[in-house]
C-alpha cells in the first residue's frame, strides 16, 4: 500500500480511512500483503494511473478479491466510515460542499465500478484549487478538544476523589473513635463491676459520653453551615451572569443580566438612603461575628456563647488569634481576623468620609443655622458693608445680636470680603451661608421663619432683572409653610416695580427704592446746601435716629406740651391708634394724645430718653414775618438716569417759576422726549421749569466747555444709565466729570473773587467749603461705591457726595422698625413734610440769649419742628442737642434745621 500513501494530503479517500487497522485475514496471504487487489479504486491521485495500468484494465477485467486476501466490504464498514464522517463534516464550510463527491465515491466503491471512480477523479481535477482542511487536521482538532476535556474531567475526578477520600477517612476515623469509646465504656462497666471505679465517676463519664455525641453533631452542623453560607454568595456571584432578564423598553426588548440589575438596585439604595453604608457595614460585622462563632464552635470544644465572644475579639483586634492552637482553630481565627481588618478599614473610610463631608459642609456654609430673632440678609451687593455696620451699631445697646447673610457665593469668599471691611461689629455675630433665596430648602436652612427681619438686597446689574429676582424671592418667602415671624424689607431698583412687589408680599413687605431715594435726596441737597450731612446723621445709627414708642403717662397731654417733655429727644409726630396706626408728622399743637397713641421722636437710642416734668419755657415772638424766596434757579444735569422723568416732576413742584433745567448727556435729543413721555411725563404741562437739551459726553473737556458752567446754581452729576451696571466704571466717570467741571470753573471765574467771598473761614472748614461751593455753584455727585465716596470726602474735591451708603442706612432703619418706612417715604415725597434748612434770623435777633426749648416753641409758631442747628463757625450741624433748657447767645448767621411742610 505504499503507492497509495504517496499523497496523503489529497482529499481522496484511501483504504486506510475506511480500514484504519489491517485485517486479520491479510496475515494468511502473502500475495495480499505485497500487492493490494484494488489500489486504484480507492485512490484519486492522477499519478497512479499509468498507461500500462490503463491498458491492462481495459484488456483484462480485474479479478475479484478472494475471501482471504481482503476483508469483505459490508455495511459495518460503511457505518464505521459514517461515524468518522460526522466530525469531518463539522470541520468547516468547505467540506460541506464536497459531500456530493464523497457520496459518489462511496457509491462507486460499493458498486465496484472503476469508471465511476475515475470520473469522480476527473471532476475533482476540474474544480478550483482551494485549500480544504484535510481529514487529519479535523481529527487533530477534535482530538485536541476531546483531550482537553478529558484532562479537565480527569482533574475534577482527582479532586473529587481526593475530597471523597478525605471525607471517607474522616468518617472512618470518627467511626473508629466511636468504636473505641464504646470499648472504653464496656471496660469501665467491667471495672465498675469489679469495684475498681467509683460509682460517681462512672455516672459522670456516662453523662459525658452521652453528651459528647450530640455536641459533635452540633459542631459539625455549625461548621458545615458556616462554610455553606460563605460559599453560597460566591457561587451566586459566579453564576449570576448566566441568568438573563428581559426588560421592555417600548417596542424594544433589551436583555439585561441579573448582575447589572442587582448592581443598579444597590447603587440606588446607597445613593438614596443616607444611612445605607453604615447599616451595610453593621450587617457585615454581625454576619462575620456570627459565622466566625459558628466556625469556631465547630473546630473547638468551647460553647457557642464563648465562641461568639471570641469571634468578636478576633474582629475587634487582629492580634487576639495568636493564642489559637491547632490547624482548624488557627485557620478560622486568621480568617476572622482578616475579615475584621477589612471591616475596620471600611469603617475607618466611612468615618473619615463623614468627618470630611461635615467639615466641607461647614466650610461651604451648608449647615443649618439654629437662631431666633436674628436679622437675615438675602443677596450680596456693595451696600452690604454699610448695612452690616449700621445693624451692628443698632444692636450695640442690646449687647450684640446675630446677622445671617445668605448669598449664591462661597462661604469662605463672603467671610473674607467681610473681614476686609474692617468694621467693629460691637459684639454682633455675622454668619454666612451659601444658598439661593429662591429655594425653600435653603431658606429653611437659615431659619427664615424665626428671623425678626428679612432684608432682600438688589443684585448689581440690570434694574429690571434685579427687581424680577426680588419679586421671585418674595414669592419664595411667602411660600414658607411655617410662616414668617418678622417683616420683609425689599430693595428695589425701579419705582415702577414697587406696586407689583407690594401686591405679592402684602402686609409683610416694606419697599425701599434705592434709585428713587438717591434721586430725591440729590434734588433736596442741590437746593439746600448742607442737607446731605443732616440726612447722614438721621438715617445712620451712629448719631440720632427715629424711634416710635408708647408712653401711657402722656395720655391726655396736647402735642405742644409733649414737645418739651423729653430732655433727651425731640418729638416729631404721633402714631394715631384711632386711624389704624397712621403716623402724622408735625401735627397740630392742639392734638391731644389718646390711649394707644405712640410718640415719634429723634433720639440717640431707644433706651436713652424718657418723658420728664414739664419745664417752664418762655416762648417769645418771631422777629419778622416769614417770606419765601421765589427767585428762579438754573440747574444742570450731567448724565441720564432711568427715573429722569420723576426727578423732573419733583423739580417742577419745588422750584420757582421761570427756572431752567439743562440736560447734558449722550442720549440724542429726539430719543429724550420719547423716553420722558414713555415714563409718564408731559413736557407741555411743566409749569415752573424750562428744559434745555444739550448733547455731548460729560468726560470730554471740549464738550463741557460749550456749557456755561459758571452760571448754574446747582450741578448734579448723575450715574449714567449706560454704565450703571458697573459701580466702579460709573464712579470713575462721575469723578472725571467732577474734576473737569471744577477746573473749567476755576479758569473762568476771576481769581480775586473767591478769596474775598470766603470770609474768615479756613479752606478746610465746613462753612468755608459751603461758601466756596456757592461761589462756583453747588455740585452734587452720585457715587455708587462707598469706597469712592470716602476718597472724595478726604480729598475735598466735591461739595456733597450721595452714595448707596444712604440707602444702606435706610434699609437698616426699616429692618429695625418697619414703621419708620412711612416716615421716610413722606420726607422723600413731593408733598407733605420734609427736612429744611432755615436761616436763624427768621427765629431770633442778633445776640439774643435763648434756650433750645424757647427756639423750639418759636418754630412752632410757623408750624415747624426744630430738630437741630449749625453754628456759624461750626463744621457740622447738631441734631437733638443736649441740655435743651440752657440759654446761650445766638447769631443771625447760624442755621436752623427744621421739619416743615413743603410750601
Amino acid at each position: 500500500m505504499s503507492h497509495v500513501d504517496q499523497d496523503s494530503s489529497s482529499p481522496s479517500f484511501s483504504r486506510d480511512w475506511f480500514f484504519p487497522s489491517p485485517s486479520p485475514y491479510c496475515a494468511h496471504s502473502s500475495s495480499a500483503a505485497k500487492t493490494p487487489k484494488y489500489p486504484r479504486r480507492f485512490s484519486t491521485n492522477p499519478r497512479l494511473y499509468s498507461s500500462s495500468a490503463a491498458a491492462s484494465l481495459d484488456s483484462k477485467p480485474p479479478k475479484p478479491p478472494s475471501f482471504r486476501s481482503a476483508p469483505p466490504v459490508n455495511s459495518s464498514s460503511y457505518r464505521e466510515a459514517a461515524r468518522y464522517a460526522g466530525p469531518r463534516r463539522r470541520l468547516g464550510p468547505s467540506l460541506r460542499s464536497e459531500r456530493l463527491p464523497v457520496r459518489s465515491e462511496k457509491k462507486a466503491f460499493s458498486s465496484g465500478d472503476g469508471a465511476a471512480s475515475s470520473a469522480g477523479a476527473d471532476r475533482k481535477r476540474e474544480a478550483p484549487a482551494e485549500r480544504v482542511p484535510s481529514r487529519g487536521e479535523g481529527i487533530g482538532d477534535l482530538r485536541r478538544r476531546l483531550g482537553l476535556r478529558w484532562r479537565m474531567a480527569f482533574l475534577v475526578a482527582i479532586v473529587l476523589t481526593a475530597f471523597s477520600s478525605v471525607v471517607r477517612e474522616n468518617f472512618s476515623l470518627r467511626s473508629q473513635v466511636e468504636d473505641l469509646q464504646g470499648h472504653i465504656s464496656e471496660l469501665r462497666i467491667t471495672l465498675q463491676a469489679c469495684s475498681l471505679l467509683d460509682l460517681a465517676e462512672f455516672e459522670g463519664s456516662i453523662d459525658e459520653q452521652n453528651q459528647d455525641g450530640p455536641n459533635k453533631r452540633f459542631k459539625n452542623i455549625a461548621l458545615i453551615s458556616s462554610l455553606s453560607v460563605l460559599c453560597i454568595p460566591i457561587l451566586l456571584f459566579k453564576c449570576i451572569d448566566k441568568v438573563p432578564r428581559l426588560r421592555s423598553l417600548g417596542s424594544i426588548l433589551e436583555e439585561v443580566s441579573l448582575n447589572k440589575q442587582l448592581a443598579y438596585r444597590l447603587d440606588v439604595f446607597f445613593s438614596v438612603h443616607p444611612y445605607a453604608k453604615p447599616l451595610a457595614l453593621l450587617v457585615a460585622t454581625l454576619l462575620l461575628i456570627f459565622l466566625g462563632g459558628l466556625a469556631l464552635f465547630g473546630v473547638t470544644d468551647d460553647g457557642i456563647a464563648d465562641c461568639l465572644w471570641l469571634s468578636w475579639t478576633y474582629v475587634a483586634s487582629a492580634g487576639n488569634h495568636a493564642d489559637s492552637e491547632g490547624i482548624g482553630p488557627r485557620f478560622v481565627s486568621v480568617s476572622i481576623s482578616f475579615g475584621g481588618m477589612l471591616i475596620f478599614a471600611m469603617m475607618l473610610g466611612l468615618v473619615s468620609d463623614a468627618i470630611s463631608e461635615k467639615f466641607d459642609s461647614l466650610r461651604k456654609g451648608r449647615s443649618e443655622v439654629v437662631e431666633r430673632n436674628h436679622t437675615l440678609i438675602l443677596g450680596w451687593s456693595d451696600k452690604l458693608g454699610s448695612l452690616l455696620n449700621q445693624l451692628a451699631i443698632a444692636n450695640e445697646s442690646l449687647g450684640g445680636g446675630t446677622i445671617v447673610v445668605m448669598a449664591e457665593r462661597d462661604k469662605e469668599e463672603m467671610e473674607l470680603d467681610i473681614a476686609k471691611m474692617e468694621f467693629d461689629f460691637k459684639g454682633t455675630s455675622v454668619i454666612c451661608r451659601s444658598g439661593s433665596p429662591l429655594i425653600l430648602a435653603d431658606l429653611k436652612k437659615v431659619s427664615v421663619s424665626k428671623a425678626r427681619a428679612i432684608v432682600v438686597l438688589a443684585v448689581d446689574g440690570n434694574a429690571d432683572q434685579s427687581d424680577a429676582r426680588a419679586l421671585r424671592t418674595v414669592l419664595s418667602l411667602t411660600g414658607v409653610k411655617e410662616g414668617l415671624r418678622g417683616h420683609i424689607v425689599v430693595e428695589l431698583s425701579d419705582l415702577d416695580n414697587e406696586i407689583l412687589v407690594k401686591l405679592v408680599g402684602g402686609d409683610l413687605v416694606e419697599t425701599v427704592v434705592a434709585h428713587d431715594v438717591i434721586g430725591r435726596l440729590m434734588i433736596q441737597c442741590a437746593r439746600q446746601p448742607g442737607l446731605a450731612q443732616i440726612w447722614e446723621d438721621i438715617l445712620g445709627f451712629e448719631n440720632c435716629e427715629f424711634y416710635i414708642r408708647r408712653w401711657p403717662q402722656l395720655d391726655g397731654i396736647p402735642f405742644e406740651d409733649v414737645l418739651i417733655s423729653f430732655p433727651d429727644a425731640i418729638p416729631c409726630g404721633i402714631k394715631v391708634a384711632s386711624c389704624g396706626g397712621k403716623i402724622i408728622l408735625n401735627p397740630d399743637d392742639s392734638y391731644v394724645l389718646q390711649e394707644g397713641d405712640e410718640v415719634l421722636v429723634i433720639a440717640e437710642d431707644d433706651d436713652t430718653y424718657a418723658p420728664a416734668a414739664l419745664p417752664m419755657v418762655w416762648r417769645g415772638h418771631l422777629p419778622k414775618e416769614f417770606s419765601i424766596d421765589q427767585s428762579s434757579e438754573k440747574i444742570l444735569f450731567c448724565g441720564w438716569r432711568r427715573d429722569m422723568e420723576d426727578m423732573i416732576m419733583v423739580l417742577d413742584a419745588s422750584l420757582a417759576p421761570e427756572s431752567e433745567l439743562w440736560m447734558f448727556n449722550e442720549v440724542p435729543e429726539k430719543e429724550r422726549e420719547k423716553k420722558l413721555t414713555d415714563g409718564g411725563l408731559d413736557i407741555n404741562r411743566l409749569a415752573n421749569i424750562k428744559l434745555e437739551n444739550r448733547e455731548g459726553n460729560a468726560v470730554i473737556r471740549r464738550h463741557l466747555e460749550s456749557l456755561p458752567l459758571e452760571s448754574f446754581d446747582s450741578i448734579l452729576i448723575l450715574a449714567d444709565e449706560s454704565v450703571e451696571d458697573s459701580a466702579i466704571q460709573a464712579d470713575s466717570r462721575s469723578l472725571a466729570t467732577l474734576l473737569l467741571i471744577r477746573d473749567i470753573q476755576a479758569k473762568r471765574l476771576p481769581l480775586s473773587v473767591a478769596p474775598s467771598r470766603r470770609g474768615n473761614f479756613s479752606q478746610g472748614s465746613w462753612m468755608g467749603d459751603m461758601q466756596q461751593a456757592s461761589d462756583k455753584s453747588v455740585i452734587i455727585s452720585e457715587i455708587l461705591d462707598p469706597r469712592t465716596k470716602n476718597l472724595l470726602c478726604m480729598s475735598k474735591i466735591s461739595d456733597y457726595v450721595l452714595s448707596n451708603e444712604l440707602v444702606s442706612m435706610a434699609l437698616a432703619m426699616v429692618a429695625e422698625d418697619r414703621q419708620i418706612n412711612d416716615v421716610l417715604e413722606e420726607l422723600f415725597a413731593e408733598e407733605g413734610n420734609e427736612l429744611q434748612i432755615r436761616p436763624a434770623d427768621l427765629y431770633l435777633r442778633e445776640g439774643e440769649e435763648l434756650s433750645f426749648y424757647e427756639l423750639l416753641l418759636r418754630a412752632r409758631l410757623r408750624r415747624e419742628i426744630m430738630i437741630g442747628y449749625r453754628l456759624a463757625n461750626a463744621e457740622k450741624a447738631v441734631i437733638n442737642p443736649p441740655a435743651k433748657d440752657e440759654r446761650r447767645t445766638w447769631s443771625v448767621k447760624d442755621v436752623i434745621v427744621v421739619i416743615a411742610d413743603k410750601e
